[in-house]
């Protein structure tokens, strides 16, 4: 017969778990009214998405205590002491997620009834599977099932296809005016946000499989800086910081680059990054909306200064950084002025580039 003190510790931990289940229930309730609110065009949905999330804030903060509490009560150990520790980290992941249905209900009503002919069964498809994976990762942490935490990651892979092809047709669609402007954004972040669920399902999957064997495995990239430079055609500036940060190769550094509105290569950057020893002949402008995995990169590079307003809100582990200057590409004059405006922006971002990657690592950097 079990004593007084299994029954108590068994107890606070079916309570935890209930509430991790109905953290879940509340977040996946979200998600699927957001994308409904989207397909149907229902503002009252999207709304009530909207102010149901402080609902999400405060579950989530009751969690917190209670895990919290149970650490005191029970000083657990071992099994009992990652059970707490994953647990704490899950409803983190939950609440994220809820964030995310927010977001999404806010852009459906940036859309409203703005003429777009994509196929928005295309959402739910990513949707779904994006709910079944969370549901699924939440289903072995409460079964303490490693191997069902171990195949659901698989299902982040093909979102990830998924999400890539949507946004690629979507583009192409406004391209072919058959998707207004004002749509574009909205929609490839609707998209973005289904996909990063299956990357907090993911991350909850590791949990699991620390709670269940000890073993933590770093999620993937973590230790990993990621730095986006971003202006505002990704035609000139933001591809010469990619292209000398890249030069350095550093091996604990992903640097890329995007812009507002994408446009096509300026001839005389390449020209001169090419007496550099750069080759930009093969680089492709790209939206911010087209970067993978987005919203993993840490440090986001400003080098316009209508940057800083297409991320106003920020996770707060994202440092934002403005270097904005002159654009060379819009310089008028002499040749002699035009060239001295595109050396003047290579030594900045050189100068620039340098020190931030020596006062991220405490190292000198080398030259290529």
């Amino acid at each position: 017969m079990p004593t007084h003190l299994e029954q108590s510790l068994q107890r606070d931990v079916d309570r935890l778990r209930a509430k991790v289940i109905e953290m879940c229930d509340l977040v996946d309730k979200a998600l699927r009214d957001c994308v409904k609110a989207l397909v149907e065009n229902n503002r009252q949905l999207a709304y009530a998405v909207i102010l149901r999330d402080d609902l999400i804030d405060e579950k989530e903060k009751e969690l917190d205590r209670l895990c919290l509490e149970f650490l005191v009560r029970q000083q657990p150990v071992a099994g009992m002491l990652r059970l707490a520790y994953s647990t704490i980290k899950i409803n983190q992941e939950l609440e994220q997620v809820g964030d995310y249905a927010e977001n999404i209900a806010r852009q459906s009503l940036k859309l409203g009834d703005l003429p777009t002919e994509v196929p928005k069964d295309r959402f739910v498809e990513i949707a779904n599977l994006s709910i079944t994976m969370l549901r699924d990762a939440i289903q072995a942490f409460i079964q303490q099932d490693a191997e069902l935490a171990r195949t659901t990651m698989a299902v982040e892979e093909t979102v990830d296809l998924l999400k890539s092809k949507l946004n690629t047709d979507i583009v192409e669609l406004f391209r072919q005016d058959k998707i207004p402007f004002e749509a574009l954004r909205p929609l490839t972040t609707i998209a973005r946000r289904l996909e990063r669920v299956t990357d907090r399902g993911r991350n909850i999957c590791l949990e699991v499989l620390y709670m269940c064997t000890g073993e933590y495995a770093k999620h993937e990239g973590s230790d990993m800086f990621r730095v986006l430079f971003v202006d505002h055609h990704n035609a000139c500036r933001s591809q010469m910081a990619e292209a000398i940060a890249n030069a350095l190769n550093q091996p604990l550094f992903i640097f890329n680059s995007a812009g507002l509105e994408p446009s096509a290569m300026d001839p005389q950057a390449v020209r001169f990054m090419k007496e550099k020893g750069y080759d930009l002949s093969r680089m492709t402008p790209k939206g911010i909306f087209q970067v993978p995995h987005l919203d993993h990169y840490q440090i986001i590079v400003g080098l316009a200064p209508e940057v800083q307003r297409a991320f106003p809100r920020m996770p707060h582990k994202v440092v934002f950084l403005d270097w904005t200057g002159t654009d060379p590409s819009h310089v008028q004059g002499s040749e002699e002025e035009v060239r001295a405006a595109y050396e003047a922006a290579y030594r900045f971002m050189e100068t620039h580039v340098h020190d931030l990657i020596e006062a991220i690592l405490g190292t000198k950097v080398n030259s290529q």
